[in-house]
């Protein structure tokens, strides 16, 4: 590993008004809840932010052309998807895009469909716009996490217009195969569903046998129908800079999406743009370094919480997070129990899963390591007579 890539150092965020950190301030908690790594950005990322830093204007910016052709070039190498500029739409973060996405597609009243456990915003977006939210739960099969194609054939209703996908999977970590998608993309084009397809762990793909593939590549009548969400942020640990993108090939679907963020979406700030364009041109080498890092961080999970009495947890197939069922160790709140333990975790019940909570496996190993041992002291205090 290049030493310019060493994911072992601890860099101290305490006092930096940090979101992950700050939520326990005061306490000895180790906070692995919220999908924000402890690495420091691409080495090239930083260098490009300090070039933009030193011009010292920071005006209103208009999308950069080099970045469309990096996303337009870095979509066709990665995937072999070939998208047109005009089809890309900036945001400022993806969950605005899924908010937007439910604003833009049916009207007030109407239904959007999605599964559980997922990620907590996929559950609160469809309410801002007075959409009802329908849930189908996933199934488990073995150590994995499968969708239900009959009980979700059944949850459509006339009123379903939108369905909201999260590929790769938050927080299952599952890599759904063509097979999958194939199946999935047929109910929702034979229910005349839109598809909003949250993207953004695309390239956190852990298991070398496993691929991500766009939902939209399925075939022009599913681009047609498909919204697309993706950004660096997860990628290449830059979520606080702001700078996502929607790409949405059906002309129509993308003027609704525009509209609906009319005087409500502001632009992207000049350094989220800086910062992509740098990560997808030069963060490739870092990025191989992360993905071996983090199986390694995965398999250290896996081997620790497997010896945890009362604990499982399925296969990290992609993503830097890990989905731990509590149900069997006999605790009434496991969020809570955790964290008076010392370790701070995502609370299953804010993904619609009730027993479970979530790990952020994105952090030094040294962090990783103590945060299971203070789990399994905290069962072992438990489970002790």
């Amino acid at each position: 590993m290049s030493p310019s890539f060493d994911f072992d150092r601890v860099i101290d965020r305490h006092q930096t008004a940090s979101l992950k950190w700050d939520r326990y301030r005061g306490r000895d908690v180790l906070p692995l809840w919220v999908a924000d790594m402890d690495f420091p950005s691409p080495p090239a990322v930083i260098a490009a932010l300090h070039r933009r830093v030193e011009h010292a204007i920071f005006g209103y910016t208009l999308v950069p052309d080099e970045l469309v052709e990096t996303i337009i070039a870095m979509l066709w190498a990665r995937y072999g998807w070939e998208v047109r500029p005009e089809w890309l739409v900036w945001l400022p973060g993806l969950v605005t895009g899924l908010n937007v996405a439910c604003r833009a597609v049916g009207a007030e009243g109407d239904e959007v469909l999605t599964t559980v456990p997922v990620y907590p915003p996929f559950l609160s977006a469809p309410g801002h716009f007075r959409r009802q939210v329908r849930t189908v739960p996933l199934r488990q099969a073995g150590d994995r996490w499968e969708l239900d194609f009959e009980a979700l054939a059944q949850a459509i209703s006339g009123r379903t217009t939108l369905f909201l996908l999260c590929s790769p999977h938050n927080p299952t970590g599952r890599v759904l195969s063509r097979a999958e998608l194939e199946r999935l993309a047929s109910l929702c084009l034979a229910r005349d569903l839109v598809i909003c397809s949250d993207e953004i762990h695309a390239d956190l793909i852990l298991d070398p046998d496993r691929h991500h593939m766009p939902t939209a590549l399925l075939g022009p009548e599913v681009a047609r129908r498909t919204i697309t969400l993706m950004a660096p942020s997860k990628t290449y640990n830059i979520p606080g800079l702001g700078c996502s993108f929607a790409v949405i090939p059906d002309g129509n679907l993308r003027r609704a999406f525009r509209q609906a963020m009319e005087g409500i979406v502001p632009h992207v700030n000049l350094l989220g743009y800086t910062a992509a364009i740098a990560a997808y041109r030069e963060g490739g080498e870092w990025l191989a370094a992360l993905l071996a890092y983090l199986r390694g961080n995965r398999d250290r999970v896996a081997a620790a919480v497997g010896a945890m009495p009362g604990l499982a947890v399925n296969r990290v197939e992609a993503t830097y997070l890990a989905w731990i069922d509590a149900r069997g160790a006999g605790l009434a709140d496991p969020a809570a129990f955790f964290e008076a333990a010392g370790v701070g975790l995502s609370d299953g019940r804010d993904f619609g899963g009730p027993g479970f909570v979530r790990l952020n496996f994105g952090c030094p190993r040294a962090v990783l390591d103590e945060a299971l041992s203070r789990m399994a002291r905290g069962l072992a205090a438990h489970t002790t007579p």
